[in-house]
C-alpha cells in the first residue's frame, strides 16, 4: 500500500493549475500581439473559460476542473486548456486496464485513485504554424503512483528550423535530471504517437514518459515541472514567426488533410482519450482535443 500522499497531491494540483493559468495568459498574448499578416485585422481570441464537474455513481463529489477553450481567434483557429483534479472509484473495465498495463495488485479490492493534470491542443489558423500537444499528470492509487507526460509538435508544412528549436529547447530542461533522459522520452514519443494504420507518425515528435516513479516524489515531480516549463520557451517562437506568414488554399488543404491524423489518432489510440471517457469526465473535456474542420481524401 502507497501512503495517502495528502500534502503531495495538493501541491501537484497546485502546480497544474498554476501552469495553465500561465500558458493561457501567454497564449491570449499571442492573439492580442497579432499585428502584421493574416487575419491580423481580425478582433483577438479570447479564453471561454467552463468549471467542469464530475460525481460518482452515488451522486457524490468526485472532482473536476476548467476547461479553457478558444475558438476562431486571429491565431488560434481553436485551442483548449483543460486542468482537472479527480478522484474516485475505478470501474471494473478501467481496473482491469491498468491491472493488465501495469500488473498492479490489489485494483479489485481497492479501486480507489486520484488523478491531476494538465492538457491541452491547439489547432492554429496558420497553416505554417504547427499545430501542438502538451500535457502533465499525476496518478495516485492505494498500491502506486506515477507521472507521466510530455509535448508533441504537429505541424503540416514542416520547418526543420522549428523541429530542431522545438526538440533542443526540451532537451535543455531534461538534461539536468540526467542526460539520458532526453534521448529516452524522445524515443518513447516516437513509439507513442506513431499512427500504425496509416504507417506514419502524426508529428515531429517531441518527449513522452508515463508510469515514471523512481520512489523519489521530489525528484519525479520536479522532472514532471521541468516538461511543463519547457513548453512555452519550444512553441511560442515558433507561432510568433509563422503567424505573419501568408497562405494559400494549398496550404489550408494540406492542413485539414494532416488534422485528420490527429483526429484518428486520438480517438484510436491516445490513453487519455480512453481512460477520460471510462472515469466519466466530462466529455467536451476530453474530446476537445479534436480539431474544429479535417479533410478526409
Amino acid at each position: 500500500m502507497t501512503e495517502e500522499f495528502t500534502a503531495q497531491k495538493a501541491q501537484a494540483s497546485a502546480w497544474f493549475r498554476s501552469l495553465r493559468d500561465e500558458i493561457v495568459a501567454a497564449f491570449e498574448g499571442l492573439e492580442q500581439s497579432h499585428d502584421t499578416g493574416p487575419l491580423s485585422d481580425a478582433a483577438p481570441g479570447a479564453f471561454d473559460v467552463t468549471e467542469t464537474k464530475r460525481a460518482s455513481d452515488d451522486g457524490t463529489d468526485a472532482g473536476g476542473g476548467l476547461m479553457s477553450v478558444m475558438r476562431g481567434g486571429r491565431v488560434f483557429e481553436k485551442v483548449g486548456v483543460n486542468v482537472s483534479t479527480v478522484y474516485g472509484t475505478l470501474g471494473e473495465r478501467a481496473q482491469h486496464a491498468m491491472a493488465a498495463r501495469k500488473g498492479i495488485p490489489g485494483m479489485k479490492d481497492d479501486p480507489r485513485f486520484w488523478a491531476s493534470g494538465i492538457s491541452l491542443v491547439a489547432h492554429m489558423q496558420n497553416p505554417h504554424a504547427p499545430a501542438v500537444h502538451m500535457n502533465t499528470r499525476m496518478f495516485w492509487t492505494p498500491h502506486a503512483w506515477w507521472f507521466g507526460g510530455g509535448s508533441d509538435l504537429n505541424p503540416c508544412i514542416e520547418y526543420a528550423e522549428d523541429t530542431a528549436h522545438f526538440h533542443a529547447t526540451q532537451q535543455a530542461h531534461l538534461d539536468p535530471h540526467g542526460a539520458d533522459l532526453y534521448p529516452r522520452l524522445k524515443a518513447w514519443a516516437d513509439e507513442y504517437f506513431y499512427i500504425p494504420h496509416r504507417k506514419r507518425a502524426r508529428g515531429v515528435g517531441g518527449i513522452f514518459m508515463d508510469d515514471h516513479c523512481t520512489g523519489d516524489w521530489g525528484a519525479d515531480f520536479a522532472l514532471t515541472q521541468d516538461i511543463g516549463r519547457a513548453f512555452l520557451p519550444a512553441f511560442v517562437p515558433l507561432v510568433a514567426a509563422r503567424r505573419v506568414m501568408p497562405w494559400d488554399d494549398a496550404d489550408k488543404d494540406a492542413q485539414l488533410v494532416h488534422r485528420g491524423l490527429y483526429a484518428e489518432y486520438n480517438l484510436v489510440y491516445d490513453r487519455g482519450t480512453k481512460f477520460g471517457l471510462e472515469t466519466g469526465h466530462d466529455a467536451n473535456a476530453v474530446l476537445m482535443s479534436l480539431p474544429p474542420l479535417a479533410k478526409w481524401v
